[in-house]
């Protein structure tokens, strides 16, 4: 199993891609600590997988607040003894045109999408370096293209992919590789959520089969596998990459 004996936090890991990156970590023999707010949900799929036999914990956390973060990064020490990889999934979009948007759920998007980083990166690197470690991002192709009525979301993404490629140039005398996901469209709560906000949710659905060359959006398992693949020894020699997996959207044909 390519993670056996390596410990990893998933932030937002209690549902959607962070449920799957969790599930598919723990299959492969990490234990792996659940980051999220909802602690219901996090204990509830963390039960799932001991009971079969998984080292799994969950953690409630608001990862927009350093207090939290370092209590999540000790509370994983104690419990599992080392850090080896992070998976800062955590975020929360914000379909509205800019004059639309309030200060406040400005605030809230770039603490939860990016200032979460900033502290799990932070609190997490001593531990990193002495495991020399990978952290795996989760993006977006928001953050290499933009998308219409969704500029806070995209600049949050945008700003993610930049802070990946410094962190991994940083850190790669330490042997920590840093790289991001960027997805397009994904089968997940958070984009049902977003569609059906939409003025059409039936056509939204249909534009975004249409978006993807393959023919639609990605199953969150999918985007698990580019985040297996990146924090594990299989991606030795890959830093610093913002790695779209989006079913060919990005191409524009």
């Amino acid at each position: 199993m390519n993670l056996l004996g390596k410990t990893a936090i998933v932030t937002g890991g209690s549902s959607g891609i962070g449920e799957s990156i969790v599930r598919l970590f723990a299959a492969n023999g990490a234990n792996v600590v659940i980051a999220d707010w909802n602690e219901q949900e996090g204990v509830r799929l963390a039960d799932d997988l001991t009971s079969s036999g998984y080292h799994v914990a969950a953690v409630k956390a608001d990862v927009s607040k350093e207090m939290d973060v370092s209590a999540l990064i000790q509370g994983t020490l104690h419990r599992f003894g080392q850090l080896d990889i992070l998976v800062n999934n955590a975020a929360v979009i914000l379909p509205k045109f800019l004059e639309d948007v309030e200060e406040e759920e400005w605030d809230r998007l770039f603490a939860i999408n990016m200032k979460s980083v900033y502290l799990m990166v932070k609190h997490s690197l001593p531990y990193l370096k002495a495991s020399r470690g990978a952290i795996v991002n989760m993006a977006s192709l928001n953050g290499l293209v933009g998308q219409q009525m969704n500029p806070v979301y995209a600049a949050t993404k945008g700003g993610l992919i930049a802070l990946t490629k410094s962190l991994a140039l940083d850190y790669a005398s330490n042997g920590i590789r840093v790289n991001c996901i960027c997805p397009a469209g994904v089968s997940t709560p958070l984009l049902q959520s977003w569609i059906q906000e939409q003025a059409d949710p039936h056509a939204t659905i249909q534009a975004l089969n249409d978006m993807h060359p393959i023919g639609r959006p990605a199953t969150s398992e999918e985007i698990a596998q580019a985040a297996l693949f990146l924090a594990s020894p299989q991606s030795g020699f890959i830093t610093g990459v913002a790695l779209p997996v989006d079913g060919g959207a990005s191409l524009g044909y």
